[in-house]
């Protein structure tokens, strides 16, 4: 039958499981970051990857290592102009991604390379095997299992970070712990749908299930299903549309948060009404 058609080719099935596999933790993460407002932080070490990813290639380590260190040397960078300086954050995580980006573009540009750079940009997700399959599956579960465990801390320092300080939270190690989970799903996200793409998993399903309900853990479990959905329907609605899956993925993503934001203006109008 025509439907199945998609699940006769292992490449297609891949690509289902390596997006669900990365939407389950950035769909959880995603929420602390709409709540936090840090939408521009996941944008920041997003871009911030690819020198680490160059210079990873150059020594001939995997690229999710030199992902991971640029990620986390941007979240360190931005946080010590933040604290030594009168700039507001935003502006600084502005300054620093975008620096890192063009670092990254300037060192791809000077080395012979085989990896062509709208994979690193934009993914390939039909083109991932055994060892992008075990490293998003890792990454999967850590990231999850760590915020399972820590999430009403999480959210307390999300709402009120003094409070959090006050009963005695490591507010610093959950800061810091926050930001290296981001770096661990944006590797994840690497090679699926690529630096570019990865913002999207980061910000939309949460910014989505915010406009759904008003109950934090109905939002995560929210989140983290609207982001699967989307991850699955979008590879194998791209099989028939002939389109890349990542951007499917996304437009997916972009429709359902149109779609909420339209439900809840609605509501809102009824309740003043």
């Amino acid at each position: 039958m025509e439907w199945s058609l998609p699940f006769q080719f292992p490449f297609m099935v891949n690509a289902m499981l390596i997006s669900v596999m990365l939407a389950i933790p950035a769909g959880l993460l995603s929420c602390f970051l709409v709540l936090k407002g840090w939408s521009l932080m996941g944008d920041a070490i997003s871009h911030a990857v690819l020198p680490g990813v160059v210079l990873a290639y150059v020594l001939g380590l995997p690229l999710g290592i030199g992902a991971f260190a640029a990620g986390m040397a941007c979240a360190g960078l931005t946080g010590f102009i933040d604290e030594n300086s009168r700039v507001k954050r935003d502006t600084v995580m502005g300054v620093v991604f975008s620096g890192m980006f063009g670092l990254g573009i300037v060192m791809y540009t000077k080395i012979e390379s085989d990896v062509h750079l709208d994979h690193i940009l934009f993914g390939n997700m039909l083109g991932v095997g055994p060892e992008d399959m075990w490293t998003t599956g890792v990454i999967a579960v850590v990231v999850t299992g760590l915020i399972a465990f820590f999430w009403r801390d999480l959210l307390l320092q999300s709402f009120d970070e003094q409070q959090a300080r006050a009963q005695g939270l490591h507010v610093r190690a959950l800061h810091f712990g926050t930001l290296a989970a981001i770096s661990l799903t944006v590797v994840a996200a690497l090679q699926a749908v690529g630096i570019i793409l990865a913002i999207a998993f980061l910000v939309a399903p949460g910014a989505i299930a915010f406009l759904l309900t008003k109950r934090f853990g109905v939002m995560l479990w929210l989140s983290m299903a609207i982001a699967a959905v989307c991850s699955f329907v979008g590879v194998y609605a791209s099989f028939f549309l002939d389109s890349a899956p990542a951007p499917t993925i996304v437009l997916l993503m972009t429709a359902a948060f149109i779609a909420a934001f339209i439900r809840a203006s609605v509501q809102a109008r009824r309740v003043t009404m």
